[in-house]
């Protein structure tokens, strides 16, 4: 982009800002005609200033503000002359030229002047605007058009880890003939009351199943846990039963018929058999 003069700048933003006069309007258009980078710098005034310009009436200065302008570009002071050899009488055209061009630069600054103090005044109430907008955000917002109300921001909450769950009580039973070596163990969670079986040394028969059974007292007969399948066997139904009954009850393995018992009934005496210790205490309890 080419380098504008500081009248260039000033007649982009007085355009923006719709100060200008109909020859001076024209003559800007002119130039967006045949310069696209000044076309650009227009329209970025349009961009910063058009809205807030709509919001801003017309300010005049005072008259005695504007005198004394006009008599800062005009009338400064003197400063002392120089003593020079005295120069030899100008003639009647050089008078004439030069109280030509004394003449013209006092026009080309009172336009100057006059630019500028508009470009001022506008910029200056719109900055009084934006103080009174930023006022009325913070104290009132619903007085702003709803595209004008400061949005609100979103609150941050820090995600807390969710809390450990509590360790729970652990149960075993090794399940073994009197004296022999273990042929499962089972573990029971105290707090789900899931179990798994894990088989240790033991093989079914051909044509033959391991059923597992609850045995207590205080049931009218044994109740089926399912059959025992692969090295590892998990279920979960223990949950429905009392669980002191769970914690004291005898567990007792039968050898049953493929797929186990066809009637919810043992159909031989338990040839592996334990009872539950409490393995790891929930926390809490530990002693």
């Amino acid at each position: 982009m080419m380098a504008y003069s500081e009248d260039h700048i000033a007649l982009a933003a007085e355009y923006a800002l719709g100060s200008l006069d109909a020859d001076e309007r024209a003559q800007v258009e002119t130039m967006m005609s045949l310069d696209k980078d000044f076309t650009a710098m227009v329209q970025a005034w349009e961009f910063k200033l058009g809205v807030l310009n709509q919001m801003v009436g017309s300010v005049e200065p005072r008259p005695e503000v504007w005198d004394k302008i006009k008599a800062a570009v005009g009338h400064s002071e003197p400063q002392a002359p120089m003593v020079l050899p005295e120069p030899p009488p100008p003639t009647a055209l050089a008078v004439g030229q030069a109280a030509a061009m004394d003449d013209s630069n006092v026009i080309r600054l009172s336009a100057n002047a006059r630019r500028w103090r508009s470009v001022a005044t506008s910029t200056s109430a719109i900055a009084a605007v934006l103080v009174a907008m930023i006022g009325v955000g913070l104290l009132l917002p619903d007085l702003l058009p709803d595209s004008m109300r400061p949005r609100a921001r979103p609150q941050v909450v820090e995600a807390k880890a969710p809390p450990a769950p509590t360790p729970s009580a652990q149960y075993v039973a090794v399940l073994q003939k009197e004296g022999g070596a273990p042929a499962f163990i089972l573990t029971v969670d105290g707090a789900t009351k899931n179990f798994t079986v894990r088989k240790v040394d033991a093989a079914a028969e051909p044509g033959k199943s391991f059923e597992l059974w609850l045995i207590s007292d205080k049931l009218p007969r044994p109740r089926s846990l399912g059959v025992i399948g692969g090295d590892f066997t998990s279920r979960p139904v223990l949950a429905s039963y009392d669980p002191d009954l769970v914690k004291t009850a005898t567990y007792a393995v039968t050898i049953e018929q493929a797929g186990g018992s066809p009637d919810g009934n043992p159909h031989s005496a338990p040839i592996f058999s334990g009872k539950l210790i409490e393995a790891v205490p929930a926390a809490g309890s530990a002693r």
